[in-house]
């Protein structure tokens, strides 16, 4: 058994190691194939049970690099070969969002595709066998182009950029926008002034009847003539309202009709009848219907700007983000003689430089002066202060700093000078990869806007059917059913069945809002993420959120997720060896680990300066302990069962519980029960079996027993799934409020599972919180992964988590839940709105009212409602800010 175990530290592969994964059929064949064929079968515990591949993590005592990151790294590259990001313009409404998917997921290279309107991006992800061969440059030109010719202007997102480049493309895209809202106020402003001048002569008609009479002279006579009124309503259709028009007549000659071609063809409809009212004077109309179309754009244009505006108030978040990214950074340079950790922030040699962000690499040091935002992940090394971390976590305090503390790029320095040596820069800091995160996840779309699209794509069609079939009805049949709608001023003076058949259609063209159907889900989703991220939660989609909304089961994990996750060495016990012996011989097996129940005990041993033996192999099962070979001999730490089995040599059962009494009594002394977790380490060495045992004590978290109240409360819930013991697990769960049957102990990861999968099974719906390595495969598994990010650091469980808590606290558990039901609530008013609106106002429009009641819109009248609709669902979104503001002045 030693033989196979130190055969693998001695192979020229230094840095193998084999890890718990999603795919344990593909971990299972690579680790064989590395194996000689003769040890493959030799590699058996002396119980002769095989550990599993996949829970392995086999590594050289001296130099150690685990696949688990670099694998779902490759992973994660891999994705990103086969997926293609564009920016797309031109589109105005959901039948746009419908019609770039199309011609989209019409090309036999695609597989999927996801259209954000608000932030103007295509994702698409191409089928496995075209990003093998490499040629997504080509296809996403080939896509580009082909959007292009549709109508939608598009190009290719560049990725890989650099710090400062995604910043200026983010900020020209910024102000971009500001551009064109700009232009949007000018025309609004001009179509405004034209609907002043063309409706003059009504103004004047009502101050009339006030008494007032302001309606003579020239100036009235020349407003009061149909000539001038046509004159004005030609000039509003080609200078502020010609870019929508052609928009609309493009796209309609595309086979693409959108919310433009609708307003396009009402407006030129009402300009049409109109002229043909004053150009054929026998056909006695009302020629004042020239005030119709200058009144409809210039509403149109009004909600347009007003939506336009509301937009990008949405992204405002997005905007705050990106000003946390700083472009510039001061290179501290010292010199080669001189004590790189001296106190002193800057040496008498030290030059300091100005460099892009870009420039710093792993190692640099860095200087951050008062007031200054941090640019680069990096720890500290001389200098103290105190950090705002806001923005990160969501936390309003700031965070005292000091020598050997951590720090995160986009954090504000407050009071002295930190000087930091830097441990990833530029686009891999922690709020690039926020940024980068916050933008995806506003990419991915909420399964209910499949509703929305459905209905959205045919809208277009459907309500320009609609119209023609308005007109048919009121010219062919209804003014004969119901003579008496002639006598209505919407058919004239002479009561024309042509013209009220006319106005009814043009109605119900301009009365419709697939804009509303388009903006329900994407702003909500937009807001909810972005506000998320504000809070310091990292949320990976609207999927997310709507999973999250419906969750009524939370599992908890015990170590680092109720308790702080920061356990320390309580006591030790041994039959015959000296504490420090047990405590050395253990702190060799866990060095390299990277448990928290590891690092304790190496920095229990360090901190008594203990000298630590040296390893040669290491077999770490995940949940259970770890093996090594240490002065010649295998020893194991882990749970008692595990460790207990590892050895031919057994220890007595009655030793046992000898020894485990003793380490528990020894170390419950002057600390509470009931707030503190314990958790038994056992130490086995070959030859000997059970030597020793080690206590680690980890304190609750300050807010796991509000949290789970809070959730209760809610009428979720709380299971705990743990690999601790049961006493240890039952104590915590008991003290936050969690009863005796929602206890799940001694659990192995892939039992930790099965508990999730179970749970899944009976028609719940599961959020797994977790923190650890451990608690990976769970967190894939539930609908909802959350992950407790801790020191602001990346491991397994944020990677495989749908919600990535950056502030390190369990009450954000419930934050998420909360935003997540409000996001979701809005979705739901502004869909039910957006349909509701279409179902009442197009048969209104239609003239369903106008044989009992006499009422019938006019297109001026249709066009504000159109505009008022769009604007109302933007607006109800922006309400969501609200919640973080409350949540805000709450904390």
């Amino acid at each position: 058994m030693t033989i196979d175990l130190l055969g693998l530290s001695l192979w020229p592969h230094r840095k193998l190691c084999l890890s718990y994964g999603t795919n344990p059929i593909a971990r299972r064949s690579d680790f064989n194939t590395l194996l000689p064929r003769k040890r493959r079968r030799n590699l058996l515990l002396p119980n002769r049970r095989r550990l599993s591949a996949p829970n392995l993590i086999l590594s050289s005592s001296l130099e150690t690099e685990p696949l688990t990151r670099d694998d779902a790294s490759r992973q994660e590259r891999k994705r990103d070969e086969s997926s293609l990001l564009l920016d797309v313009s031109g589109m105005m409404c959901g039948a746009c969002v419908s019609r770039v998917k199309s011609v989209l997921s019409a090309d036999d290279r695609v597989d999927s595709v996801v259209v954000n309107m608000l932030t103007e991006t295509v994702a698409i992800r191409l089928k496995p066998e075209i990003a093998e061969i490499d040629l997504s440059e080509n296809v996403a030109e080939n896509l580009a182009l082909r959007l292009t010719e549709c109508g939608f202007p598009t190009k290719r997102r560049v990725s890989g950029m650099g710090v400062a480049e995604s910043v200026k493309n983010w900020k020209e895209m910024a102000e971009k926008k500001q551009e064109l809202l700009t232009k949007s106020r000018n025309r609004v402003a001009f179509a405004w002034t034209l609907v002043a001048l063309c409706c003059g002569s009504h103004a004047s008609h009502i101050l009339h009847s006030f008494g007032i009479h302001v309606g003579h002279g020239a100036f009235w006579e020349v407003l009061h003539n149909s000539y001038v009124k046509g004159g004005l309503a030609l000039g509003t259709l080609l200078g502020p309202g010609r870019d929508l028009l052609f928009d609309g007549l493009r796209a309609f000659k595309k086979g693409s009709p959108n919310m433009n071609s609708l307003v396009g063809f009402g407006s030129v409809a009402a300009f049409i009848i109109s002229a043909v009212s004053l150009l054929n004077p026998r056909l006695q109309w009302d020629a004042s219907f020239f005030e119709e179309p200058v009144m409809l754009l210039g509403f149109v244009l009004l909600g347009r700007s007003l939506e336009e505006r509301a937009r990008i108030r949405a992204s405002s978040d997005m905007n705050e983000l990106l000003s946390l990214i700083s472009t510039q950074s001061r290179l501290v340079i010292m010199s080669s003689e001189s004590d790189q950790q001296a106190d002193s922030v800057l040496c008498s040699d030290a030059i300091c430089i100005e460099v892009p962000t870009d420039d710093i690499r792993v190692g640099d040091s860095v200087l951050v002066l008062p007031g200054e935002t941090i640019p680069v992940d990096g720890r500290v090394v001389s200098g103290r202060s105190v950090v705002d971390e806001s923005m990160l976590t969501g936390e309003s305090l700031p965070v005292f700093k000091e020598k050997g503390l951590t720090v995160s790029a986009g954090t504000i320095n407050w009071d002295g000078p930190l000087r930091i040596e830097a441990s990833s820069t530029g686009s891999n800091s922690m709020i690039s990869k926020i940024f980068r995160m916050v933008e995806d996840a506003q990419g991915h779309e909420a399964p209910i806007q499949r509703l929305a699209d459905s209905i959205a794509g045919p809208f277009v069609y459907s309500v320009m059917t609609l119209s023609a079939a308005t007109f048919a009805f009121w010219y062919y049949i209804g003014t004969h059913v119901f003579p008496d709608v002639l006598l209505n001023d919407i058919a004239g003076p002479e009561g024309d069945p042509l013209l009220l058949s006319l106005k009814l259609s043009v109605d119900v063209l301009v009365v419709s809002c697939p804009c509303a159907l388009g903006l329900a889900t994407p702003t909500a989703i937009l807001v909810g993420t972005s506000l998320g991220a504000r809070q310091g939660l990292l949320i990976r989609g609207g999927d997310v959120l709507e999973r999250l909304a419906s969750i009524d089961y939370v599992a908890l994990d015990k170590t680092g997720t109720l308790t702080e996750g920061k356990p320390a060495v309580s006591a030790v016990a041994s039959f015959v060896y000296e504490e420090s012996e047990i405590l050395q011989i253990a702190a060799a097996v866990e060095k390299t680990a990277s448990h928290p129940i590891a690092k304790a005990i190496v920095k229990k041993a360090e901190s008594l300066y203990l000298d630590v033996p040296v390893t040669r192999g290491q077999v770490t099962e995940p949940g259970f302990g770890t093996l090594a070979e240490v002065d010649g001999r295998l020893v194991a730490v882990g749970s008692l069962k595990w460790v207990h089995e590892r050895f031919h040599q057994r220890t007595s059962t009655s030793d046992i519980m000898n020894l485990e009494h003793a380490v528990m009594q020894h170390s419950s002394k002057g600390i509470s029960l009931a707030n503190c977790s314990k958790t038994v380490v056992y130490v086995g060495r070959e030859g000997e079996g059970i030597i020793g045992a080690i206590a680690i004590s980890d304190s609750l978290r300050h807010d796991a027993e509000s949290t789970v109240t809070r959730l209760q409360q809610k009428g979720i819930k709380t299971v705990v799934v743990s690999g601790d013991r049961e006493e240890a697990v039952a104590t915590i769960a008991k003290t936050v409020g969690i009863g005796s049957d929602c206890i799940n102990a001694s659990l192995t990861p892939q039992q930790k599972s099965e508990v999730i999968s179970t749970l899944k099974s009976a028609g719940h719906h599961v959020a797994m919180v977790g923190d650890g390595i451990n608690d990976a495969p769970c967190l894939a598994l539930a609908d909802v992964g959350i992950a407790l990010q801790i020191e602001a650091q990346e491991n397994a469980a944020s990677d495989a988590a749908s919600i990535v808590l950056l502030g390190n606290k369990l009450s954000q558990v419930v934050d998420a839940l909360e935003l997540s039901q409000a996001t979701m609530s809005k979705v739901y008013q502004n869909l039910s709105w957006a349909i509701a609106y279409n179902v009442v106002a197009v048969p209104i429009a239609a003239g369903v009212l106008l044989p009992q009641y006499d009422f019938a819109m006019t297109p001026s009248l249709s066009g504000g409602l159109m505009a008022l609709s769009s604007i109302f669902v933007v607006s109800n979104s922006l309400l969501l800010q609200l919640h973080g503001s409350h949540k805000s002045r709450k904390t």
